[in-house]
């Protein structure tokens, strides 16, 4: 099938449609196993559709499945390592390996069992974010295609000297970590360490892990404000759903506003806070494209586009492009992907690509 002429979120071909149609014809008096084998299955594995940052993912997934004319599956492990892994298995048995999988695994270790079911049953994967630094796509030819990453050390230092402007160059913070096991939450506290080193004037008052939830962010925030009352003078967040959560803690002191958050995803609240001046900043990866941009890479390796063997090494395994949105370009950033749905060219498989992961 020739996925070529429709790759774009803008819609479906004239061409595409008919080969459709006429495609959809045939399966009608295919036998079972035939059908089955007719296209594969697109496979997103995420960790929780409560999280606005994998909600996204989703959509973005959703649009590049639709653009190709394939169906589409979403599992979700709801943080629970063991579950994302089995139903990966089970997906893998169902369809006989005739599957793309895009995963962004709940933590680090489980990259490697689901990289590993997913060769042995020769479907394509691409794996977001966490994996072990020994876990290599080249040494699994050609179904493991690629692992995306986004400069943790970068954000969390960006995100943080930011910050330490808007505050005044001076005075305590408090700090919000994710999953402490996940690549992550561990480059995004480096990258604060760095700016905190480079900056000692800003103080920072206590660290604790709310494990990327708004939930559990409000609560540690709530208790930080009880302890050090005004020594706060702005909150970093390694995300933004922990982010937003400090925003709930702080409107509840009548704070809101006066003591800037800063966090990473772009989610929607996340820019709405930066547009009333209750966030500092942001740093977006574009969930949007993660989502269809990992499955893109995917069903181009097993369609044969592109042969992941003779690919470079940096398009393997690889740091995507982060955005920053403060309140110098959030309103332009709200026009064109918040208030409406972002416009991909699913073809430009590298366009984002700003080099090889650190070793």
């Amino acid at each position: 099938m020739d996925h070529e002429h429709s790759w774009r979120s803008g819609g479906i071909s004239r061409r595409t449609l008919v080969q459709g149609a006429a495609i959809g014809a045939a399966t009608l008096a295919m036998p079972a196993v035939l059908r089955a084998q007719a296209g594969p299955t697109l496979v997103t594995s995420i960790r929780s559709l409560s999280n606005p940052y994998h909600a996204v993912w989703k959509q973005g997934a959703e649009a590049f499945a639709k653009a190709v004319g394939l169906e589409h599956v979403t599992l979700v492990s709801e943080g629970n390592s063991e579950k994302g892994i089995a139903d990966i298995k089970a997906m893998l048995a169902k369809t006989g390996g005739n599957m793309v999988l895009n995963s962004d695994p709940n933590d680090t270790p489980d990259a490697r069992p689901i990289v590993e079911s997913s060769v042995d049953a020769k479907a394509y994967v691409v794996t977001q974010w966490n994996k072990p630094p020994d876990l290599h796509p080249w040494d699994f030819d050609p179904y493991y295609v690629s692992h995306i990453e986004f400069d943790g050390i970068a954000s969390g230092k960006q995100i943080a000297e930011i910050l330490f402007e808007a505050i005044g160059g001076s005075g305590g913070i408090v700090a919000l970590g994710g999953m402490i096991s996940t690549t992550a939450a561990i480059e995004r506290k480096k990258g604060l360490d760095e700016a905190l080193a480079a900056n000692p004037d800003i103080k920072l008052l206590d660290f604790q892990v709310a494990n990327w939830k708004s939930t559990e962010a409000f609560d540690l925030t709530s208790n930080l404000l009880t302890r050090f009352g005004d020594e706060i003078k702005g909150i970093w967040a390694a995300n933004d759903d922990m982010g937003v959560g400090a925003l709930e803690a702080l409107r509840a002191e009548g704070l809101a506003g006066k003591v800037p958050i800063v966090g990473v995803d772009g989610i929607k609240s996340a820019v709405d806070a930066v547009r009333t001046g209750e966030f500092a900043c942001t740093v977006t990866s574009d969930p949007f494209w993660q989502g269809g941009m990992g499955l893109s890479i995917g069903l181009a390796a097993k369609t044969g586009k592109i042969d992941p063997t003779t690919e470079p090494k940096d398009h393997r395994e690889f740091y995507g492009k982060a955005v920053l949105i403060s309140k110098d370009n959030v309103e332009e950033y709200y026009k064109t992907n918040v208030e409406s749905q972002p416009q991909m060219d699913w073809n430009d498989l590298w366009g984002r690509v700003t080099g090889g992961i650190r070793t």
